[in-house]
């Protein structure tokens, strides 16, 4: 018999390794149940996120939608960035087509700095790129507040002493 050494950290990652994989079987499964045998992905568009020096451009590659298919959103602070892409294909009975392209309707938040005009936010859709503007807030400064001693003035004037000897 053959002792084997436990190794509490092999034993975490394995449990780590049979997680993803449950959570990605889960998420990658059909929506709705195809039924027969097809595979639907589900279609979460490419996001970045650039900071220039007077706002912040959010870009999505959302290629095969116009502007008509997404809905943009600024309520309490959230950024929604939301909309769908229909399938382009059509069920055929004879013969087999293969569909690798996901589609279906998607949804993005983005919680924005305090102190964002929700007006100021722009959004430009060019060649299938959304890029969404959000001007950066003012800086703001702190306010010095005056401390009053009843009716005295803010400035606490003090007398030199002698040191004693």
């Amino acid at each position: 018999m053959a002792l084997i050494r436990w190794e509490p950290a092999r034993e975490v990652a394995s449990l780590q390794q049979e997680m993803n994989r449950l959570f990605s079987s889960f998420f990658d499964a059909p929506a709705g149940g195809a039924g027969n045998g097809e595979t639907v992905r589900r279609w979460v568009p490419a996001m970045d996120l650039v900071e220039t020096d007077d706002s912040f451009v959010l870009k999505a590659d959302l290629p095969g939608l116009d502007e008509n298919d997404v809905k943009i959103e600024v309520e309490d602070g959230v950024l929604t960035v939301s909309g769908e892409r229909k399938a382009e294909h059509e069920e055929k009975r004879e013969g087999y087509y293969r569909v690798e392209r996901a589609f279906g309707s998607f949804g993005r938040a983005l919680t924005l700095p305090d102190g964002v005009d929700p007006e100021a936010v722009s959004a430009n859709f060019d060649k299938g790129v959304l890029a969404i503007r959000i001007p950066k807030p003012e800086d703001r400064k702190p306010r010095k507040v005056a401390i009053k001693v009843g009716d005295k003035p803010a400035a606490i004037e003090g007398k030199e002493t002698e040191a004693k000897k």
